[in-house]
């Protein structure tokens, strides 16, 4: 038992770890409020504007936090905006922080919690990827929750009331992370896969928490379970043909990008040691809740090691085996090596960090603007303004698209009175706007379609395929997408006139 001075010191450090967290959310907070919206960000805004159970690349629940986020600015009289969107996004991520802080607690203390925190604060992939509104703020909010009531459950007697309450709270927690990206399945997967190898945890499974768990999370599935039926399966058919589809390129360029990219999101030292302590965790775990921490990571990171055997694995795609490697890391016993390497680590993700939200704000680093990812989301104020005057000018029965689903959405997001816009999507991959209803289905005859292409010699490909549904087109002029003075990439305005009826396939 503690006594009362240690006690003190394990409070005074947990509330440490609780400002850590609120204030790296305020911060994250603040750069949402001054940074324009990417691609994939206003995309899934569009999908709030269309609130459903599941949708072509995920299921819903990034859509309905930014739905949640839009709704609550309109209270207050304002529009969409970087702020509105990314709010609860935002707040997910400062959720996931906390629950990682609590799992560390839960191992090693008030300390450990106060060291993950901070870990989990300055790491590249937190400090910067949760500032957006992407399908991962929820997914890491959910994990780190499900983890933790999983954790608190294998501390707990088995068969008792607080077992009980953690498993059922367990299994609600994966079921969200079930509703913001498919990959969660990896948690209980790996769960189950330390429940077998561990003697001491398979007798867990002659109680009833975790086959409870297990309902709950398959009952708030459901709807997405239900979407997907009514849709041919199509989300779940795309991530399996996105992640494991027929293998392209080099398997060893793939594997290095994806460690690469590890060492870029999570800082080069935070990763060793992780590594570290996952393995360590592994090798001689101090108990029954590391040991499940150590497989969950580890596999996942076997997942999608497989996985960039056949194709090119997102950086932020391992992103949940970071939860429990943050704690296990944090929770060590401590060591004169450990706590000098950790200092380092954490020094070095810090420095990285800040020269991230620098170059997010004013450019600093030395990168081209066409290679530089910050860079997508400039120049589509002024696009989209070029593209509303070419719709004004052809008059009142014109409509807005274009062939990528990215910049149908960033026209949507940017124009006046924000319309609805179409995809032609007649290259590039399937998308969401092929679910709803296209331009054939909602135009009139004698419409006019202006569309955003990209430059190329000639006729563009889109254009050759559409003239024949309508009496004219015209060639208009470039629209480049520009960061200051800095070429992004570039567009061009394409006039579609009198539209005659049908449309081509795909």
């Amino acid at each position: 038992m503690k006594d009362g001075a240690s006690t003190h010191d394990d409070e005074t450090q947990w509330r440490h770890a609780l400002v850590i967290t609120a204030g790296a959310g305020a911060l994250r907070l603040v750069l949402a409020a001054l940074l324009r919206l990417f691609p994939d960000e206003t995309y899934y805004w569009d999908w709030s504007r269309h609130l459903a159970s599941g949708y072509f690349d995920h299921p819903p629940a990034i859509a309905s936090l930014i739905r949640l986020g839009t709704a609550l600015a309109s209270l207050f009289g304002a529009g969409p905006s970087p702020f509105a969107i990314r709010f609860f996004p935002v707040l997910a991520g400062t959720v996931a922080g906390l629950f990682t802080a609590m799992i560390a607690r839960r191992l090693g203390g008030g300390a450990a919690a106060k060291t993950a925190a901070l870990s989990f604060a300055l790491m590249p992939l937190a400090a910067s990827g949760l500032v957006l509104a992407t399908p991962d703020a929820p997914l890491l909010a959910a994990s780190a929750a499900g983890l933790y009531f999983v954790v608190a459950a294998l501390q707990s007697v088995g068969g008792s009331t607080d077992s009980w309450r953690y498993w059922s709270t367990a299994g609600f927690s994966l079921g969200l992370a079930f509703t913001s990206k498919y990959t969660s399945i990896l948690l209980p997967l790996t769960i189950t896969v330390a429940v077998l190898v561990r003697p001491s945890l398979r007798a867990r499974l002659r109680e009833p928490g975790p086959y409870v768990a297990c309902i709950i999370a398959t009952v708030v599935f459901l709807p997405v379970l239900f979407w997907n039926a009514q849709h041919g399966w199509v989300s779940f058919l795309f991530q399996i043909q996105h992640g494991l589809g027929t293998p392209t390129g080099s398997a060893i360029k793939r594997e290095l990008d994806l460690v690469g990219g590890q060492l870029g999101l999570v800082s080069p030292i935070l990763f060793a040691l992780a590594a570290h302590a996952v393995w360590q965790s592994l090798r001689r775990p101090l108990n029954d809740a590391r040991f499940a921490l150590a497989v969950v990571a580890t596999g996942s990171w076997v997942f999608f090691a497989y996985s960039a055997m056949r194709r090119s694995v997102e950086a932020n795609w391992p992103a949940p085996s970071y939860i429990p490697g943050i704690a296990l890391l944090t929770s060590m016993p401590a060591s004169k090596t450990h706590d000098r390497w950790l200092r380092r680590g954490l020094v070095l993700a810090g420095v990285m960090v800040a020269v991230i939200y620098v170059h997010a704000i004013v450019p600093i680093l030395p990168l081209p603007a066409r290679r530089d990812p910050v860079a997508r989301s400039a120049g589509w104020e002024d696009v989209a303004a070029q593209v509303d005057s070419a719709r004004r000018a052809l008059g009142a029965n014109t409509h807005v698209g274009a062939d990528r689903y990215q910049d149908v959405s960033e026209l949507a997001y940017q124009l006046p009175g924000r319309p609805h816009a179409f995809c032609t999507c007649l290259s590039g991959r399937k998308n969401q706007y092929e679910l709803w209803p296209g331009f054939a289905q909602s135009a009139q005859p004698n419409d006019n379609l202006v569309l955003l292409l990209d430059e190329t010699p000639g006729e563009h490909g889109t254009v050759t395929k559409l003239s024949p549904y309508f009496m004219k087109a015209t060639r208009g002029v470039l629209a480049p997408l520009m960061r200051g003075r800095d070429t992004v990439q570039v567009r061009r305005i394409w006039a579609l006139e009198g539209y005659k009826g049908g449309w081509p396939a795909r």
